[in-house]
């Protein structure tokens, strides 16, 4: 099962219809906690089973959510029950602190299955409740599925913008014969901060996805959202007080700009799964052993590197590794990754931690990339921590980059959140402008061939790093 999620095109009355159903079914959902609530308080069992709830929904009657018809208020009611049972397992198993669905919202997604909506071409329909008339919107682009692979939308707001999640089923990749993945051919996977994979394959070959323009659009995102909050802070509502039409414009531009921001990332964590897919289906490899870094998440370390951890949205990271092997044909294994980035490859010894990228033994000698490293030994972990196989350190690396549509991840562009390069002015675009030459001068004696004047008193010059 596989989801895209596509823009609508909609007018204003469209808007308002769409934003209707969504208030609804936070409407449906409200009356759910409530309902709990009130039999939590008078000792009764809450009504927490699927059938229950649609039983207590058909006793409220038509009509009393709007246009939401019965198929999306129990999407809502198929939700609650999930997050429900899902809690309790998680308590169940030791997790004390998971909690119940307490919190209430003003917009929940509304999910339609197969042969409730249409779907014609970029046209979609979505029922509406008894005596309304049905709400047909307009997708900004094509689906990416077949219209029989279909088998649900969801219809999602975003920072103020409206979307459909298209849900569908899609068949496993077909190889031709010898070319298919041999789950005997493990790889190594170590997810991490600065590279979001790094893959020790067989063969002495290797992969490291550079995530450098992910962390620094996540700074960037961050500083922007400090300055902008210290700038509107004396324009603050007090506590309890009504916000102003200023304040809630602000908040309305600030839910715009997280969601910007979360959209980029997913999407840059998205490419950088499909690189390591691509490499690891290119030279067969059936079996992806990955690090699980979650269990040590909770641990403090400091405002610095919590506030790094909290960025990192591993949970996505690895689900969006996840779906991609399971339509590769690749299977993948979580593991401990607990010591694999401070014990050498070679001799089996544990050695302090480097601060920086390199690796080094202090006993043995050996040198390497620290995430290759802890990517070689990963592999050689089951999923009791067991070493199963011998994995040798890469000798072959290759090096790619995940994130290329971040602003400022190419050379022709600039992110306009930086602050302007050192030794120009203000508002100088980047590249710099070229030094002009002097009238009947030819361009040759600028060539980059050519020496570069000692640069003289009083004056700056341009460097480029």
């Amino acid at each position: 099962m596989r989801t895209a999620r596509v823009g609508l095109r909609v007018s204003a009355g469209q808007r308002r219809r769409c934003f209707g159903l969504l208030v609804s079914a936070g409407d449906v959902w409200a009356c759910v906690l409530d309902m709990n609530r009130w039999r939590r308080q008078r000792g009764l069992r809450p009504v927490v089973g699927y059938q229950a709830l649609c039983r207590e929904l058909s006793a409220a009657g038509p009509g009393t959510f709007g246009e939401l018809d019965s198929v999306g208020a129990r999407s809502v009611l198929r939700r609650y029950s999930d997050a429900w049972f899902a809690t309790a397992k998680r308590r169940k198993d030791g997790e004390v602190a998971a909690r119940y669905p307490r919190r209430k919202r003003r917009l929940m997604p509304v999910r339609y299955y197969h042969g409730t909506f249409t779907l014609d071409g970029r046209r979609l329909r979505l029922p509406a409740g008894r005596g309304c008339a049905s709400l047909w919107v307009r997708l900004d682009r094509p689906v990416p599925y077949e219209a029989g692979q279909v088998r649900s939308v969801t219809l999602v707001a975003e920072g103020g913008r409206l979307f459909v999640d298209v849900t569908a089923e899609v068949p496993i990749t077909a190889y031709p014969p010898e070319r298919e993945p041999d789950p005997g051919r493990m790889a190594g996977v170590d997810p991490g901060l600065i590279h979001p994979f790094a893959v020790a394959g067989p063969d002495g070959e290797g992969l490291v996805v550079s995530g450098r323009a992910i962390r620094a659009e996540t700074h960037l995102h961050l500083k922007d959202t400090k300055h902008r909050r210290r700038t509107v802070s004396r324009q603050a509502p007090k506590p309890g007080q009504v916000g102003s039409r200023r304040w809630r414009k602000y908040r309305a531009r600030q839910r715009k700009i997280e969601a910007r921001h979360r959209r980029r990332v997913r999407q840059a964590q998205h490419e950088a799964a499909r690189q390591v897919i691509t490499w690891a289906t290119a030279r067969r490899i059936g079996t992806l052993v990955v690090g699980d870094p979650r269990g040590v998440l909770a641990l403090t370390a400091g405002r610095r590197h919590n506030q790094r951890v909290q960025a990192w949205r591993i949970g996505h990271l690895l689900k969006c590794l996840r779906d991609k092997a399971e339509q590769a044909g690749i299977g993948l294994v979580l593991v401990d990754e607990r010591g694999t980035s401070s014990t050498c490859p070679t001799c089996r010894r544990r050695v302090p931690k480097p601060k920086n990228r390199n690796f080094t033994c202090t006993w043995c000698g050996f040198s390497g990339h620290r995430d290759l490293v802890g990517g070689a030994n990963i592999a050689r972990r089951g999923p009791g921590g067991t070493i199963t196989t011998t994995s040798m350190f890469p000798v072959v690396i290759t090096h790619r980059r995940a994130g290329r549509h971040l602003p400022g991840a190419g050379r022709s562009r600039r992110d306009p959140r930086r602050s302007p390069h050192h030794g120009t002015a203000y508002g100088v675009p980047w590249p710099a402008v070229a030094r002009p030459t002097r009238s009947g001068e030819s361009l040759a004696h600028h060539s980059e061939d050519q020496p570069t004047p000692p640069p003289q008193r009083g004056k700056r010059w341009l460097t480029r790093h």
